[in-house]
């Protein structure tokens, strides 16, 4: 099939899927803390059409699928899921982003399943600092989580953690000193403008500079010389090999060289977390108007559409920059 090279020759080679808009916590910086909107179930993707969906996808070239919510772990067959994804012709690497506090409990089956690697959101280390971002006294949940899955073998295992102003950005060097410790890669991401409330504001933001002024104070660091289609800058940490990625979204911008597309939960495709645009594929799959060969060959030109329509950048730094109206748990991060 035809790969998914957009107008700016960027070819597409990862996709984000959220399985669901629902999550077990309420972090400040994606949703607010009473956010009960959640998409009626007869919504969501099925998960034959899920797989449907994600095998068009790797026929175009996608080899990179994350799992993503919302909260993944949240969805019922979620080990059903991994394992028919790793049974598709062109299997992709598959990983998935959770906030840990259901991987005590899923860890060893989702290796089974094929599972490979997992990220877990992680923002403090400290019990009461993680109820108030949270909403939540889960903290002891995610780290029995992120044990659960060393000893099931997923790796890496890496850590995301948003700093903001005010709450935790006085944990950047102890969250390092702890995930070195831990074997973990820690990835830190400036806050970006996706909470359901539409409360960002950049003067607020935690940005990268200010991330590598403080670890610096403690750590030396080294610009890992290849960075690819990454989102994370990376840094040799006193010179390896232990390494600690930085996420610039917003400050320093990597769209030049972004290759993902996301689908979410409800089965819309974005090109971009911050579109305002969506082609909807679970349209074509419900029509029983057409046979299965007609659905497939439409959700493939769908596909080939969207990267067709990408823009060059998401224009956060833009002043004509509008906020989408999806909080990061629906479009799925």
């Amino acid at each position: 099939m035809i790969p998914l090279i957009d107008t700016f020759n960027r070819t597409h080679k990862d996709l984000r899927v959220s399985l669901t808009d629902r999550c077990s916590l309420r972090c400040t910086y994606c949703m607010p803390r009473d956010f009960d909107a959640w998409l009626p179930n007869e919504e969501l993707l099925t998960t034959d059409e899920l797989i449907t969906i994600i095998d068009i996808a790797t026929r175009h070239g996608i080899d990179q699928v994350r799992l993503t919510g919302g909260e993944p772990l949240l969805r019922p067959d979620i080990v059903s899921i991994v394992s028919r994804i790793n049974q598709l012709e062109f299997a992709p690497e598959l990983s998935l982003t959770t906030n840990g506090l259901a991987l005590s409990k899923l860890s060893a089956p989702l290796r089974e399943a094929g599972l490979v690697r997992v990220n877990v959101s992680l923002d403090t280390l400290n019990r009461g600092r993680f109820a108030e971002m949270t909403f939540r006294d889960r903290f002891d949940d995610v780290i029995a989580g992120l044990e659960a899955a060393r000893k099931a073998g997923l790796s890496p295992i890496k850590i995301n953690a948003v700093l903001m102003d005010g709450v935790n950005d006085d944990e950047a060097v102890e969250l390092l000193t702890w995930a070195l410790a831990e074997g973990y890669q820690l990835r830190f991401i400036e806050q970006m403008p996706l909470d359901a409330g539409g409360t960002w504001t950049r003067t607020a933001m935690v940005s990268s500079e200010e991330i590598y002024a403080d670890l610096t104070q403690q750590y030396s660091l080294t610009p890992v010389p290849s960075r690819g289609s990454a989102p994370a800058e990376e840094f040799f940490v006193n010179g390896g090999p232990h390494k600690v990625g930085i996420i610039a979204s917003v400050s320093k911008p990597f769209c030049g060289a972004c290759d993902r597309l996301r689908l979410t939960s409800d089965g819309q495709l974005r090109s971009c977390l911050f579109s305002q645009e969506e082609m909807d594929l679970r349209k074509v799959l419900r029509d029983p108007n057409r046979s299965t060969e007609e659905k497939n060959q439409e959700i493939s030109a769908r596909l080939l559409k969207t990267v067709q329509g990408k823009l060059a950048g998401h224009g956060i730094n833009d002043p004509s920059f509008v906020q989408p109206n999806r909080p990061m748990s629906a479009i799925g991060g």
